[in-house]
Formats: C-alpha cells, structure tokens, sequence
C-alpha cells in the first residue's frame, strides 16, 4: 500500500508539473466600455480582431443613468473573469474605468478617445480650459432629463469619417445619457497605480483632442494619435486593436 501510495503522489506531481501554476493557465480578457451615445455594438469592429488574438472579449452594456450604476455593471463583468482583466473605455467610458480599474483584477487600462479624471473629478470638471465642442453644442435633453444627439450631429460631428448608412443606424441606437451624469464624481483616479494606454482622436469634435493629449501626457500613458473622428475604434478599427492587443501583451 505504501509503494502504491509513493506511485500516486509521484503521478499527481508530474501532472501538476505538466500543468504548470493555475494562474499561468487564466486567460487574459478584455472588458470594452462604451460610451454616451453608443452601446456595446459600438466595439463590433474591434471583437474579432481581439479574439484573433486569443482575448477573450466582454462588451459592458452601461445604463447610462449615473456614473455608480454604470461603473456597477462594468465590476459585475471583472468579478467574472478569472484572470487579468484590460479594461478599456470610449468617451464617457472613460470616467467608468477611471473608477472600476481600481478593481485587483484589472491589470491594465486603455483610453479611447476618452475622459480621464483625476481624484474628485466628474466629466463636467474636464477640460474647461478648452472650447466647448460643436458636437457638444448640439445635444438636446429630454422631459426626463437625458441627452442625445440629432441624427445629423451623428453625422457631422460625432463620427464624420463613417459612411452615412453606419451614422444613420448609430443616430437610431444611440444610447441617452442622464444629464446627471457629468455631475457625478470618481473617488479615487485607477490611472495613478494601473499602467495606462490612451488612443487620442485627432480630429474629435465630442471631446477636444487638445484635452485628450495633454491628460494623456498627464497620466504618463503610452499614447497613439490617430486621424480620427470620435469615434476612433470604429473608423481605425484595426489600430485601436494593436492598441489593445500592446497592452494585453504588456500585462501578466
């Protein structure tokens, strides 16, 4: 019985052996989080890219009617991942990771063409040193207090560089956002411990591009500059991914 016992202890341990450590075999994944206007169809350019890679890919749909509850549906989708998370934001996103990157989980950050606030800071805190935006200038609030965009600022200033029958079905799928939510601050800024990538839209008519490269700068984040509208991950989806993929690969 002992020989048989030293026999298995020996098996078990040259399997685990083969195994390797349980967190060598954890995939990386990849959380994208859209932003106002938009819902999680706005990363359908960048998904397979990124699971041709070998990412697994999980798309946050945000609520859009604060910043707890939107940032509460990104965590939902980190506690169900067992590995390295790389969360990623557009826009508004961009406020939402800023606040669930301090999750242990995520590994790593990525701004698209995004907000990143600092400790305390809501979006209507950012970049009021700059011009407000024509897109900006455009939108219009309902009865109940959210904000869209018309169909033609879709065109024009939010994703001028996407042909018309992509802008007519953003404009109709839009997603409004609560007016309240510009308000609402972060706590504490992921970007100060969590290393930082940031894609700046040079061409942005939503949030100035002046903005995005100076608090890139700021956040000391590996930064790409593309000649893009807003809406960068779908007019240079391909880019935007290597993006992605640099930082997936940069991370354990």
């Amino acid at each position: 019985m002992k020989t048989k016992a030293i026999r298995f202890a020996m098996f078990i341990g040259a399997t685990l052996a083969l195994i390797g450590p349980a967190s060598a075999q954890e995939p990386k994944t990849v959380v994208l989080v859209h932003g106002a206007f938009a819902d999680g169809t706005s990363w359908e350019k960048i998904i397979p890219l990124l699971e041709a890679k070998g990412l697994k890919v999980v798309a946050v749909q945000n609520p859009l009617t604060s910043l707890a509850d939107d940032v509460a549906a990104a965590k939902r989708a980190i506690a169900d991942q067992t590995g390295p998370v790389i969360l990623v934001g557009h826009s508004w996103g961009g406020m939402v990771i800023t606040e669930a990157g301090n999750d242990d989980k995520v590994a790593a950050l990525v701004y698209v063409a995004a907000f990143a606030p600092d400790d305390g800071q809501s979006a209507g805190d950012l970049g009021k040193e700059y011009p407000t935006t024509p897109g900006v200038q455009t939108l219009v609030k309902d009865k109940a207090g959210f904000l869209s965009l018309p169909a033609e600022s879709v065109a024009k200033f939010f994703a001028p560089d996407l042909p018309a029958s992509e802008t007519r079905v953003m404009a109709v799928t839009q997603g409004p956002i609560a007016a309240s939510c510009f308000g609402d601050k972060i706590s504490t800024a992921a970007w100060k411990k969590k290393p930082s990538w940031f894609v700046v839209a040079k061409n942005d008519h939503m949030i100035s591009p002046d903005y995005e490269q100076a608090v890139a700068k700021t956040m000391k984040a590996t930064t790409t500059t593309l000649p893009s509208s807003h809406v960068a991950m779908l007019s240079h989806p391909r880019e935007v991914a290597a993006v992605i993929v640099a930082a997936a690969s940069a991370v354990k």
